[in-house]
């Protein structure tokens, strides 16, 4: 059950119709991360590169680009995982019906890792230098690891119960690193190997860790999937993946997947360089920083050894199927890890962290007379207290009672005209400033520093949302091309942003005093003022990504109607939410023309990539 390395699985795909070799030879630097990009868009295979330039390892990409290839990968254990996580639950399902949960026991027996002398993986020995060196947009700065699996033990408790398997980002080359000897670990905050880092550093003790790349297809997923703190991703690898994970022990030194195509070991330092720039998932780049560096002891590879990579941008890109693929699996689970949540929805055209949506009760006064939000903002905060919901920036939830049959935070268009009909923006938006946020996520007043918003609505509906225009519209000098994007929203473009970082834009209280007397402007409770008014209106993808990703709510929401009493915010008419690109915003991603014409001509006639791109 499972495939257990990344050969077993490519060739399953093969024998589906589903792999593309492609035996022409491909540059690493950045034509083979653009090819597995338009592949993706274009809903294609997977990729097997047989001929990479300047490297003896082939390389593999849109393995998992399909949700369809996704759950083919792993359809052997995926109804059982789902049933463990239900039976961890309510145990009273397993009694009520025993037959759905016979296989439960042999699942969680997998969880268990296995442990042997050796394994394929033990077969080679190389160094930094000689792998795939990927670069995946023209302003990365070096090569990178895009699917890693880095496992590290707690200090302070070591072995795989404490052990956590994180996708953390490895730069192998460029800037200042030592060629061979040293390699980037830029792990994001929040995340568990930081809690070992921190054991180590008061034990004073450098951390172990072991970077794994390809093998079984479980220990991919396993390092994406946002488990509990105290649970070890490795158990889950073993139950997704319908069998023991074997695994290599070594004395004095950290545990290998056998059947892993790759491991670079060695152990965190006390050294910090900068790591990056790097093309990440939200469509920017994250700028060079200081981050640990990893000394590098030994690099192994199997015989057959296949360099697994993805690329991330702009959503969708390809990690958009792990996160479906995860919501899949956990979506049972919401209710009992946060209290009075039914649903949530981070959103990928979003970038995920900088937008949460979310359903939740509202029970608190249930014989008062108007519902408003209570125990919305308990809920909220718990959101925003646990797990990866924590790095979300706004919270947008609303109360399951006024919920029609049918409404979902999954349905966007329909849960922004409730949310706006519903809120009362003078008393339902609740901001935490200078606080942590997302390291990726620039638009905050530092790295890892920011606000968040929690925007709830419930009760009655407290206005009807207009389609059409304010008339009687005066706006400052700068702004104009106003537009309806949907019910309730307006877009306009707004001069080009001058401020500094952590400064408020005055022109956009001067705009937001120039509205109050905008005819009909009650009807548009959100404008968001954009630099391209056009593009950001052409669809939702757009209208999220620019709104969320461009704006941090404490520095850039203006209000029409806008006031402060006690500490509290509020809009009386409409809430303005700046999303223009700052001056200290970080550049968003851009394709390279020439290579974007070399991928044309693989597309052509002839061309490997004929008919599918």
């Amino acid at each position: 059950m499972g495939y257990k390395n990344t050969k077993d699985c490519l060739d399953a795909l093969d024998a589906r119709g589903e792999l593309l070799r492609i035996d022409t030879e491909i540059d690493a630097n950045i034509e083979i991360g653009a090819i597995q990009r338009r592949v993706f868009q274009a809903g294609g295979p997977a990729l097997l590169f047989t001929n990479v330039k300047g490297c003896q390892f082939p390389m593999a990409a849109n393995i998992y680009g399909t949700k369809e290839r996704v759950r083919f990968i792993f359809r052997d254990t995926i109804e059982m995982v789902e049933r463990l996580m239900k039976l961890k639950l309510s145990p009273m399902e397993a009694l009520k019906k025993p037959w759905k949960y016979l296989g439960a026991p042999r699942t969680a027996y997998h969880t268990m890792p296995r442990k042997v002398s050796t394994g394929p993986v033990m077969e080679n020995e190389t160094t930094v230098s000689k792998l795939p060196q990927l670069i995946s947009w023209p302003m990365d700065g070096g090569g990178y690891v895009t699917l890693p699996q880095v496992y590290s033990e707690s200090p302070e408790a070591p072995g795989f119960n404490g052990s956590n398997i994180g996708m953390y980002r490895v730069q192998l080359s460029g800037n200042d690193f030592t060629c061979d000897e040293e390699v980037g670990l830029h792990y994001q905050i929040h995340r568990g190997i930081g809690h070992h880092h921190a054991q180590a550093l008061k034990k004073g003790e450098q951390l172990k860790v072991n970077i794994f790349v390809g093998g079984a297809p479980a220990m991919t997923m396993a390092a994406v999937m946002p488990l509990p703190e105290g649970l070890a991703e490795i158990f889950f690898a073993g139950a997704i993946g319908g069998h023991r994970i074997p695994m290599v022990t070594r004395q004095n030194g950290l545990p290998i997947p056998a059947e892993a195509d790759f491991c670079i070991s060695g152990s965190i330092t006390n050294i910090e360089k900068p790591e990056g720039p790097f093309g990440d998932h939200l469509g920017y780049y994250s700028l060079a920083h200081n981050f640990p560096v990893l000394k590098v002891d030994h690099v192994y590879h199997r015989n057959d050894a296949i360099w697994p990579f993805t690329t991330v941008g702009r959503p969708p890109q390809e990690d958009t199927m792990f996160g479906e693929f995860i919501h899949e699996l956990t979506a049972d689970l919401v209710p009992s890890v946060f209290s009075g949540v039914h649903e949530v929805h981070a959103v990928d055209a979003a970038g995920v962290h900088p937008l949460l949506l979310a359903v939740g009760s509202e029970r608190y006064v249930p014989y008062a007379e108007e519902r408003q939000p209570q125990e919305l903002l308990t809920n909220a905060m718990g959101l925003l207290g646990n797990t990866q919901t924590s790095l979300s920036k706004y919270v947008f939830i609303a109360a399951k009672e006024d919920m029609r049959d049918g409404e979902s935070c999954h349905n966007i268009p329909s849960f922004f005209h409730h949310m706006l009909q519903r809120a009362d923006l003078t008393r339902d938006l609740h901001f935490i400033t200078r606080t942590t946020i997302d390291t990726l996520d620039y638009s905050g007043i530092s790295l890892n520093q920011g606000s968040k918003l929690v925007f709830a609505a419930a009760g009655s509906k407290k206005r009807e949302l207009s389609s059409t225009l304010p008339t009687e519209t005066t706006l400052p000098d700068g702004f104009c091309d106003m537009q309806v994007f949907a019910p309730g929203i307006l877009i306009l473009k707004g001069p080009k942003h001058q401020e500094k970082r952590d400064h408020p834009d005055s022109r956009l209280d001067r705009l937001g005093e120039m509205l109050k007397s905008a005819k009909g402007i009650e009807g548009f409770p959100m404008i968001v003022v954009a630099d391209d008014a056009d593009f950001t209106a052409q669809n939702w993808d757009n209208f999220l990504w620019v709104t969320f990703t461009r704006s941090d709510p404490a520095t850039d929401m203006y209000g029409v109607g806008g006031f402060t009493h006690a500490k509290h915010w509020g809009a009386e008419k409409a809430i303005i939410i700046d999303a223009r690109l700052k001056t200290y915003h970080a550049p968003a991603l851009e394709p390279d023309p020439e290579v974007e014409k070399r991928v044309d001509a693989l597309g052509a006639a002839g061309g490997p990539l004929y008919g599918i791109i």
